[in-house]
């Protein structure tokens, strides 16, 4: 007697379930397609650098984002901007992804945008 009431019970609450998952049926959400991903490769001369080497070469940026110990550096140059990637290696944060907008056609960073910022760190700071 007791094993058929269990057997009832777990019947019902099986039967509410399958009924409640019918009504709460979601539609599935619209495709959405993903813009393309940046073209490979990285700046030769820039890719690998240290924290500090990369502010010698190019000066102090912009603005500085940390996200943990990763921090995301932007240099603003006169008709576009450029985002530097830096990773923890060891003790020192070192270039590891560099990117421009606009974007460059044949790799994420363009050269002519990084080419303009060259000259500012030439620039004489007082």
């Amino acid at each position: 007697m007791r094993f058929l009431a269990i057997a009832a019970l777990c019947v019902a609450v099986a039967a509410c379930a399958t009924q409640k998952s019918r009504t709460s049926v979601q539609q599935p959400a619209p495709n959405v397609a993903l813009p393309a991903a940046p073209p490979v490769g990285e700046p030769a001369d820039l890719a690998g650098l240290k924290s500090d080497q990369l502010i010698v070469a190019l000066g102090p940026p912009a603005f500085v984002r940390k996200d943990g110990a990763v921090e995301t550096w932007r240099y603003d140059a006169p008709a576009c901007r450029v985002f530097f990637f830096l990773y923890p290696f060891g003790t020192a944060l070192l270039v590891r992804h560099v990117e421009t907008l606009p974007r460059g056609r044949e790799m994420a960073a363009d050269p002519k945008c990084l080419d303009s910022l060259r000259p500012r760190a030439n620039t004489a700071v007082s």
